[in-house]
């Protein structure tokens, strides 16, 4: 195994590289990426409108070194790891070794059913937290909501992580569907020592969140839904319990904080493709282009626009804000996930 990859402690960071998230945070730039790593997918989520299984070309190994390498000196620091399903990328614990090797603290965002026991051993090794996708602990609405029977895999995937030393979520998307299991998986994660995380279905939202009718639901159900998790302390002071509301400032219409995208947080796509978050359109691509002209090259007046209208509250964008808004004291909040 080569030492990028094996774990070996990388040389001490020089100041620059350990103070510059800090001055990115005070600059406004971003200290944080959502990582589509490939857009391979074994579910068929009703709420997803990702472009999945279309044989676009990822970015290698190599070139996720490299590319990553100029990320990390720009001042990125935590990588949200997702798909698509990231473990059906055949080489995912090798490009996440090379990441940790760089200095990224990061999370793998995954719907658990891919996970093994040799998969989490070398993961448990890394500076790494998982988040399992959940949407409902009743089979048949599971199959109705991701499209896969698969409720007894990702089951079996959550028993394979209860030692798994790294911080462990359970991210659930409430909808029409699973709005009145809320509670139940809120409970279900606390007991098997995942935090519960909530955000709410999106449809029609710019280029992100497909109309699904079996999903849609009324705001006024969904705000319930959303002031009971609150109220129920299952979701414990701080960093989610902020978005959760959010989320209720949102379904209500009210006006919302400033977005984060582009900001704080930046999308890539498994080709390299930078976005200012999932819903915006991409606005060059890291093979060819270094960050800072990508940056340079977004549509900020859109990106307000956007914000002002309130049209959404994605956890790609907002849930980086909800710990980032204070910019001093966000690297440190985001670095206790």
């Amino acid at each position: 195994m080569s030492q990028i990859s094996s774990g070996v402690a990388r040389a001490k960071p020089r100041l620059a590289e350990r103070v510059r998230p800090l001055l990115n945070l005070v600059a406004g730039k971003p200290v944080a990426a959502i990582f589509e790593i490939t857009l391979l997918c074994n579910s068929a989520c009703g709420y997803c409108d990702l472009p999945l299984n279309q044989g676009r070309r990822e970015l290698s190994r190599h070139e996720i070194r490299r590319i990553f390498g100029d990320l990390y000196r720009d001042g990125i620091r935590f990588l949200f790891i997702q798909g698509g399903e990231p473990l059906a990328r055949a080489d995912l614990i090798d490009v996440l070794e090379d990441l940790a090797a760089i200095g990224f603290t990061m999370t793998l965002v995954t719907n658990g059913t891919r996970l093994t026991p040799g998969f989490i051993a070398r993961l448990g090794q890394l500076p790494i937290s998982i988040s399992v996708s959940l949407d409902s602990l009743d089979r048949d609405t599971y199959r109705r909501i991701r499209g896969r029977d698969q409720l007894p895999r990702v089951l079996a995937g959550l028993q394979l992580l209860e030692k798994f030393k790294g911080a462990k979520y359970l991210t659930c998307i409430v909808s029409e569907a699973n709005r009145s299991e809320a509670l139940e998986i809120a409970a279900f994660a606390r007991d098997i020592g995942f935090l519960p995380i909530f955000g709410a279905y999106h449809w029609n939202v710019l280029a992100y969140g497909k109309a699904d009718n079996q999903l849609i639901y009324a705001r006024q159900d969904a705000m319930a839904v959303f002031a009971k998790i609150i109220a129920c302390g299952l979701v414990p002071k701080g960093y989610f319990r902020t978005y959760l509301k959010d989320n209720l400032r949102w379904l209500a219409g009210k006006r919302m904080r400033r977005c984060d995208a582009g900001r704080y947080s930046i999308a890539i796509d498994a080709a390299g493709n930078v976005a200012p978050c999932l819903a915006h359109a991409q606005s060059g691509n890291l093979r060819a282009q270094g960050l800072p002209e990508i940056l340079a090259s977004l549509d900020r007046a859109g990106i307000k626009a956007c914000s002002d209208q309130s049209t959404c509250n994605l956890l790609c964008s907002r849930i980086v804000g909800a710990a980032l808004r204070r910019p001093l004291t966000g690297l440190r909040g985001l670095a206790r996930r």
